[in-house]
């Protein structure tokens, strides 16, 4: 898929796609989405509850990764205009974590959906600053019933 510069959505329309709420919002961007993949955004602001010493700590990226993932998830359903479920992270595997970005950088994540079977969703995250992977692992979430 493409990198696209100009995102489908901004700050307002993606919070209306994803369960959590400020200041525990770590996407603000959609840039693509297919039913494999999608990519997403995140500026890091001064109001960002991971930020200390103007680095994006390990558990905002982490954070950031899993919205990205349950933001696929509610843009799919928002395609369908249906309500989304409330998803769960069921497990994050094999984190590798290269770089912290700073405020006021961009990060963009890629989801790729590995498997998705009733309600689990097996994916791989890739996050990159400048193009330049800084965080990559899995994660399976899990839609509640």
């Amino acid at each position: 898929m493409a990198v696209a510069e100009n995102p489908i959505g901004g700050k307002d329309f993606v919070e209306t796609l994803i369960p959590q709420r400020f200041p525990f919002v770590m996407v603000d961007k959609l840039y693509s989405y297919s039913e494999t993949e999608l990519i997403s955004g995140f500026t890091i602001q001064s109001n960002a509850i991971f930020l200390e010493k103007d680095n994006f700590l390990e558990s905002g990226i982490i954070e950031h990764m899993a919205q990205s993932v349950a933001l696929h998830t509610g843009y799919q359903f928002y395609l369908r205009n249906e309500q989304a479920p409330t998803g769960y992270i069921g497990s994050v595997k094999d984190i590798v974590i290269h770089k912290l970005p700073k405020l006021h950088d961009e990060i963009r994540t890629t989801v790729s959906i590995l498997q998705e079977f009733g309600g689990i969703t097996l994916v791989d995250v890739v996050t990159k600053l400048n193009d330049v992977e800084i965080a990559k692992g899995q994660m399976k979430t899990v839609l509640a019933k």
